[in-house]
């Protein structure tokens, strides 16, 4: 199965080369600030992407989902949103998860410790593709400044489901593939620091 991951388009996913594939994944922050009448628009360009199977998870930046994700659902007539749940195609579990430290009260923010592990505990045990917005700690997490900002009990929970895949977004500077300890770990972010769509889609085989 050809999959296709992006993340961190910001509004400019019309702007991208997006290569064709089985199932294509966005990992979040698929809007600048996430209104209700950008889903309508985001649903068409999905309609018209030649994939089998769109996987949608929400960001940081995607308040719609936040605020009015029954609405939300609604619209999204062309893909597959998870939030805290999981979708099984061709006997490959994938799993979804918008969640990610607190940072300045965006959508999506938890608490680091008690809050972030009791959201990761909900994590289906035989997840193949876990997607999650926000990286885990030490893996593509490194900002600008060179801080790492990942989540450690988002690694303590890959460390105990061994998923084969971990497709993230959020930290643009740490956009790339990493294979560790059995996972193939992507930082699918479109976006770089400075929020101009430079980096391209990645494509990996499940």
């Amino acid at each position: 199965m050809k999959c296709v991951a992006i993340s961190d388009t910001h509004g400019m996913y019309d702007k991208i080369d997006i290569p064709d594939g089985d199932v294509l994944i966005h990992a979040g922050d698929i809007f600048g600030q996430g209104k209700l009448k950008e889903v309508e628009a985001f649903n068409a360009f999905l309609g018209a992407l030649p994939h089998r199977v769109k996987i949608i998870i929400a960001g940081n930046h995607d308040w719609c989902f936040a605020r009015e994700e029954e609405a939300c659902r609604m619209l999204l007539t062309n893909a597959v949103y998870l939030q805290d749940e999981a979708v099984t195609i061709d006997g490959v579990k994938f799993y979804g998860s918008p969640w990610q430290p607190f940072f300045h009260n965006w959508a999506f923010n938890l608490q680091r410790g008690r809050e972030l592990k009791a959201k990761w505990d909900l994590i289906d045990e035989d997840t193949d593709v876990l997607i999650t917005h926000g990286p885990a700690f030490g893996v593509h997490d490194q900002t600008v400044g060179g801080l790492r900002v990942g989540c450690e009990e988002l690694t303590q929970a890959i460390a105990r489901i061994r998923p084969r895949f971990h497709v993230c977004g959020h930290i643009h500077e740490s956009y790339g593939v990493l294979e560790k300890d059995g996972c193939t770990y992507i930082n699918a972010s479109i976006a770089n620091h400075r929020f101009r769509p430079e980096n391209a889609a990645v494509v990996f085989e499940v």
